[in-house]
């Protein structure tokens, strides 16, 4: 019965090509960039999640001025008038739980190369054991080529991947010059491609070179990174470090010039902040769906009318109104089933363009992340649409009086 049924709604929309077609626009058009959103979103978040691993879960970032997680987040530390110096990070590797903490500096430094001249990221990092530990674990400070800044190596530096391809007309390699702030530094180590872009692109001196070259008498640093040892609660950590800032620094609570966090901390705001958008986008996305879902009704009103003779044949013969309702509803579900088909094809196809030139710009972070169950829920979802929207066509269909129908 039900083959009898899909032979007969599948003849019904074969007849009608182009009309089909023209209905089952809106409906692939509202699946194809929902489908798209959803999976990019999906391995959005999934990429963070395993970057965020990969870094660890047992560790505390310290920036100066207040706000909180989003102050992490967006790297606002450089635009607070509070600082944080070595001073503070001696009361940050005193706090119970902490194994290692190290300070860095960063600045923003003229780079000449080759006659070319760009202004780049600089990391200034210390050689201390604690320093070499911080720093071993995070995956943007892998070496590639060449070795790690030691202690001592004043006029050496370490670089980022594309730094040594892309900024400059001639490649730079190991053992070149590049004068940096007017200094001389040779060129002794080349870092693992980042996911971030901003370290494929910086330039790591000795945090003694750097106190050096910009007079750092105070001992100011930009940030505080720390590990906590195994066996505690990173949180509970991270509240002890805010406590013995605040005796250090003279703050009180809810006060304070500085900010702490833990990779949960920032992860929870990204992806809440990835949530967001993608839900306003998958809302605006979904008004597609509302016009495909009115071109399907106004499609089976229009051979509800056209079919009335048949309808009324249908009914001569036997044909119960349930029947006639299933075989509309059934026609309608297959324009939104087949709609749903194609914009799932052309989402995905969209999803992953978007991630290829994504990563040749270099944003690894965006990837797509396609679910069984996002393409299984697309196509019932598109049924669902289409039998929803020819429900009342079907209705009216199944109420037509065979006698008044052969008439017309």
């Amino acid at each position: 019965m039900i083959g009898d049924y899909l032979k007969l709604a599948l003849g019904s929309i074969m007849h009608r090509k182009l009309r089909s077609w023209l209905t089952m626009v809106g409906i692939f058009i509202g699946v194809m960039a929902v489908v798209a959103l959803i999976s990019l979103g999906d391995g959005l978040q999934e990429t963070v999640n395993s970057e965020f691993e990969r870094v660890g879960s047992n560790r505390i970032s310290i920036l100066p001025g207040g706000g909180g997680g989003q102050n992490a987040l967006l790297g606002a530390g450089g635009f607070s008038s509070a600082k944080l110096t070595e001073r503070d990070v001696d009361a940050v590797r005193k706090v119970r739980g902490v194994k290692y903490a190290t300070g860095m500096l960063r600045n923003s430094v003229r780079v000449e190369f080759a006659g070319e001249t760009n202004y780049l990221m600089l990391f200034c990092m210390g050689t201390t054991t604690d320093d070499e530990n911080i720093i071993k674990g995070l995956p943007f400070f892998e070496i590639e080529r060449g070795k790690q800044l030691q202690a001592g190596d004043k006029h050496k530096a370490t670089v980022g991947k594309f730094l040594t391809e892309d900024v400059f007309e001639k490649k730079v390699s190991l053992n070149d010059k590049l004068l940096i702030e007017g200094q001389s530094f040779t060129v002794v180590g080349v870092y693992k491609k980042a996911s971030e872009p901003v370290h494929n692109y910086k330039v790591v001196l000795t945090k003694d070179m750097c106190d050096e070259m910009f007079n750092n008498s105070d001992g100011e640093v930009s940030m505080i990174s720390a590990e906590v040892d195994e066996g505690f609660n990173t949180t509970q950590v991270a509240e002890g470090v805010k406590e013995k800032l605040r005796r250090e620094r003279g703050v009180k609570k809810d006060e304070e010039d500085f900010t702490v966090t833990t990779p949960e901390d920032i992860m929870r705001i990204f992806l809440t902040v990835i949530n967001m958008v993608q839900f306003v986008l998958t809302g605006i996305a979904a008004i597609s769906l509302v016009v495909g879902a009115i071109g399907i009704m106004n499609t089976m009103y229009t051979s509800v009318i056209e079919r009335t003779r048949e309808i009324g044949i249908m009914k001569a013969v036997g044909a119960r109104n349930s029947s006639i309702l299933t075989l509309f509803v059934i026609e309608a579900g297959l324009l939104g089933v087949v709609g749903g088909v194609i914009g799932t094809c052309l989402g995905l196809g969209m999803a992953k363009a978007v991630e290829l030139v994504a990563v040749a710009s270099g944003l690894e972070l965006l990837r797509v992340n396609v679910s069984f169950s996002l393409i299984l829920g697309a196509m019932a979802f598109s049924f669902f649409v289409g039998g929803a929207s020819g429900a009342l066509p079907a209705l009216q269909a199944s109420n037509l009086k065979p006698v008044e129908a052969l008439r017309k």
